[in-house]
């Protein structure tokens, strides 16, 4: 019988502190139903259309892990196949650690999180880069004002919906924008309505 997909988290020792620590028993029942989801479903389809930030975990051959941000417009991570997202890696600081890390270890980590609505997602698996400009451009936002370098690939293994706990509420910048818009617009229609009535009163 094949593994669960979630032990790619859920190591021994992780399970061992599970049983410890009380939780190993609804553990093993998701692992009973084949643990994490393994496939671009549509649920997480539409999720990454909202996705304007995610952060990129890497590591080296030593193990020395590292994160860093990966943003654009929303739907910026493009779902090429059920297997497969992709993105364009824009022009940055020039330091290459997560190219350099992937070129050495291919394993990948995807941290995403929607704080509008205290929802978060968990992706395992593998990238690798691509300097084709064909991918390149296909993967490149329109009229998106950055220089892409190149483009990450990333193999899904597994992926995982954690619950909302503990994830505070923090809306976009353009959203609030954009509700403070309509807003005044409202309160100009109705200082406008209200001194059209008080002149009929007159």
């Amino acid at each position: 019988m094949p593994s669960p997909s979630s032990d790619i988290a859920f190591t021994p020792t992780v399970k061992a502190l599970q049983a410890q620590r009380g939780s190993r028993d609804a553990y093993a029942r998701q692992e009973a139903r084949g643990g994490f989801r393994t496939v671009v479903d549509e649920d997480l389809a539409d999720f990454l259309a909202g996705v304007d930030t995610a952060y990129l975990a890497t590591a080296n051959l030593a193990g020395q892990p590292y994160a860093q941000h990966r943003g654009g417009p929303r739907g910026f991570i493009r779902v090429l196949d059920d297997h497969t997202l992709a993105f364009a890696d824009y022009s940055g600081n020039r330091q290459y650690i997560s190219t350099g890390n992937l070129a050495d270890n291919d394993q990948a980590f995807l941290f995403l999180m929607d704080y509008a609505h205290r929802r978060r997602i968990k992706l395992w698996g593998r990238a690798r880069v691509s300097h084709d400009p064909a991918v390149i451009a296909q993967l490149m936002p329109e009229n998106y004002r950055a220089r892409p370098e190149q483009a990450i690939l990333f193999t899904v293994a597994a992926w995982d919906a954690n619950c909302p706990q503990h994830i505070p509420v923090k809306l976009d910048a353009a959203d609030v924008a954009g509700a403070i818009d309509h807003l005044n617009a409202r309160i100009a229609e109705l200082e406008a309505e209200n001194a059209r009535l008080k002149g009929l009163a007159r």
